[in-house]
């Protein structure tokens, strides 16, 4: 199948297909790769663009490919989305046990008359030899291993039938390429791929693990987890969002919270019969719900890319299990929060789900473990410790988008503590659990510790100047610092290790986190909320335009039963709402909107616009000169997401070579074009209150919008020319628009 194909040629076919005008990262050189014929490995995050890298050489190529992925879900949504690039269906097929026996006659004929360019099965579908005769017949141009770190034990989610599909290739007998991709794979989990697919030879794309959008936090689980939960969800209402959670019971159980606190969500998990998943993955796709409740066992295989938060209420089994769950966010590089909740007792369950099972397994699950407590215990930058694991140096001092560098914690010198909590448990003969010990050193009257007669111990109530939080971190910390372990084949009794019997004879410094108020949660909770990340604010488009344009796409997609992303994306309605596009040949240039997609939903959406355009005299940027529109479109996007991001307007000029008057041009451009930009954070620094209230005032009531009438009206000497025009753009703002 080895082609040569030019950049021109790529591109074309980029735009035309896909509606994009260039590629993210290394996907074009991967796309050049698989059509030369040459075997790849791409390690690419979530929303990194994988499947395109399959996808458009697939179009470009005689024959099928053949795309094996172990999620039958995530299967539906990318041939769905395939299809909807054009107008012949026949181009991507589903093979798999949920079509019935017409439906998989009809896709077996499209196959044989070499109507499909993309064919997606499961491993087990491989293995049925209806399937691999059929496939000796076909030309097939490559195979795609989609979910690659299955193949390894070290993996997240290994799944033995991976580690068959090769023999399986090898037996329908076509030498052609295979292009394996993950989006989580540790050096370890690499090497296990190329050796079990035998592709050592294999050229290697490894793109940045980073997710500068995504915002990281990690939070303490207490009893109040469940309010914390639906409170969480209600400052977001309207937006998607998926939960993860450890046990099958407690996904129904939290389903049901919130359903009874008026949110919509839906549980989703491999006890639920197939026709129930689907419908509720449905659902959750069609934005008739908002939360999908999963098991983190199950893999979801979710492929909606404007997921807002995912939210972890057990901590995971592995980092990479993590890191793939969290990447789920923000897929269309909007906001995306992800909130994990830990506590030591999670991890102590997990722990105990392992035995019984193979030596080497379990030392395995032992290390995945340890890597989550100390990734969750950490104070260190979340983003470095989540890329460190993956191999990947990150050298900021601070990523700005994680809890940790948001709100360091603070430090103090604990040794007094912790030589308390080890002459506690030394007293009681390292025979209790934590949860005990904490309740002897908070001098807590439970039936256990008078049944132990515990009360009478002269450690008793020595540690109540301290909460329960506290204790348990100062548990965890002695844990780290490898003083006590956790006997697990002994119901979790705390013991002391021979460096803790050290630690008591001479004890020495050790860091403990100081103490917060309980109450500090609200003030998080807002500094969260204006953790914006890659411009999904919401405040950087026309809203008013954007709300209109997202009920028109959910009316289309439930009029074609499909989902609202798969018409047009949030970034292209974004767009939208900025270029303001009144024809067809308008909406080809709008991002992510190709020519087949233009003309298959184009038409509602620039009658919609060319309608709101003219009811509200909006200047559109494409009435300005027509061949700076591209780089004053883009000039604009950046502008509007750095002041979304707070960034001060010097910054803004600095990094766009503007001058301050430049600058405040564009804004006031924007502005007039109908988008809501708010400046009010930098307005605040730089103009004092006074002088705000009686420029507003003075706008409010004038009948000229004019900034020299102004100037001249409230007196030269007092304001100046850039305080009155950036103060009528926070009215205009506010007022106008």
């Amino acid at each position: 199948m080895a082609r040569k194909v030019t950049h021109k040629e790529l591109v074309a076919t980029l735009k035309n297909v896909f509606g994009f005008d260039k590629f993210k990262d290394s996907q074009e050189e991967i796309v050049k790769a698989v059509l030369e014929g040459k075997n790849c490995f791409v390690i690419m995050p979530t929303g990194g663009g994988k499947s395109l890298c399959y996808q458009l050489p697939a179009i470009m190529s005689e024959g099928t490919a053949i795309i094996i992925s172990p999620l039958i879900a995530l299967m539906k949504n990318q041939v769905d989305s395939i299809r909807n690039t054009g107008t012949d269906n026949r181009i991507a097929h589903v093979l798999n046990s949920t079509l019935s026996k017409q439906e998989a006659i009809n896709v077996r004929q499209d196959l044989i008359n070499q109507h499909t360019k993309l064919l997606y099965v499961a491993p087990e579908s491989l293995t049925k030899e209806e399937n691999v005769e059929l496939f000796k017949q076909l030309k097939i141009s490559f195979y795609a291993i989609d979910e690659a770190h299955c193949i390894s034990e070290w993996g997240h989610d290994f799944r033995p039938e991976y580690s068959r599909i090769r023999s399986i290739i090898e037996n329908i007998g076509h030498k052609v390429p295979i292009i394996a991709l993950t989006a989580t794979a540790t050096p370890k989990v690499q090497k296990d791929i190329q050796r079990n697919l035998c592709i050592e030879d294999a050229k290697i794309f490894k793109t940045s693990f980073n997710r500068p959008n995504l915002y990281y936090e990690v939070r303490p689980k207490t009893k109040d987890v469940d309010k914390e939960v639906v409170k969480y969800i209600k400052q977001y209402s309207g937006k998607s969002g998926i939960i993860y959670c450890l046990s099958r019971k407690k996904v129904e159980e939290l389903a049901q919270t919130l359903q009874e606190n008026n949110i919509k969500a839906l549980p989703y998990h491999a006890g639920l019969d197939a026709a129930t998943r689907e419908k509720n993955q449905d659902d959750f796709l069609m934005e008739r719900a908002d939360i999908i409740v999963a098991t983190i066992a199950f893999g979801m295989g979710i492929d909606k890319p404007d997921v807002r938060f995912v939210l972890h209420y057990d901590m995971p089994k592995s980092l990479e299990g993590y890191y793939q769950e969290t990447g789920r966010s923000g897929r269309d590089n909007g906001e995306g929060r992800c909130i994990a909740f830990y506590d030591y007792e999670d991890i102590h369950k997990m722990e105990k789900f392992t035995k019984g099972k193979p030596k080497a397994e379990q030392e395995i699950a032992k290390q995945l473990l340890a890597e989550t407590i100390s990734y969750a215990e950490s104070s260190l930058c979340r983003r470095k410790l989540l890329l460190h694991y993956f191999g990947e140096n990150y050298t900021e001092e601070n990523c700005g988008m994680c809890d940790n560098c948001q709100h360091p914690k603070q430090y103090y010198d604990g040794k007094e503590e912790m030589e308390l909590l080890m002459e506690a448990i030394k007293t009681l003969k390292q025979q209790f659990k934590d949860k005990h010990i904490i309740d002897v050193l908070m001098g807590h009257l439970t039936t256990d510790v008078k049944q132990y007669k515990h009360n009478n111990l002269p450690c008793f109530g020595e540690g109540a100047d301290f909460n329960e939080t506290f204790w348990n971190n100062a548990i965890r910390q002695a844990l780290l610092e490898e003083l006590i372990y956790k006997d697990i084949e002994n119901y979790g009794l705390l013991k002391i290790t021979q460096k803790g019997e050290r630690f008591i004879k001479k004890p020495f410094s050790i860091m403990l986190v100081k103490s917060t108020d309980e109450n500090e949660g609200d003030d998080d909770d807002q500094a969260i909320m204006a953790a914006q990340g890659g411009g999904g604010g919401g405040s950087s488009v026309d809203d008013a335009l954007f709300s209109m344009l997202k009920d028109l796409r959910k009316e289309i997609a439930k009029k074609n039963n499909i989902p609202p992303y798969v018409v047009f994306q949030d970034p292209s309605l974004e767009d939208m709402c900025i270029q303001y596009p009144i024809t067809i040949e308008e909406m080809t240039k709008v991002s992510g909107v190709g020519t087949g997609k233009a003309a298959k939903y184009g038409k509602p959406f620039v009658d919609l616009i060319r309608a709101y355009v003219e009811e509200n005299e909006i200047e559109r940027p494409q009435d300005l000169v027509v061949k700076s529109v591209a780089n004053k479109s883009k000039l604009r996007v950046d502008i509007i997401q750095s002041i979304d991001r707070r960034v001060s307007l010097e910054e803004i000029a600095k990094m766009k070579n503007l001058s301050i008057p430049e600058l405040i041009s564009e804004i006031e451009s924007i502005i007039s074009s109908g988008t809501k930009v708010n400046i009010s954070y930098y307005i605040d620094e730089v103009i004092d209150e006074t002088h705000q209230e009686e420029i507003y005032d003075y706008f409010s009531e004038a009948e000229s919008d004019s900034i020299q009438k102004a100037l001249e009206e409230l007196g030269e000497d007092e304001y100046t020319e850039e305080e009155i025009r950036l103060m009528h753009i926070k009215f205009m703002n506010e007022v106008a628009n």
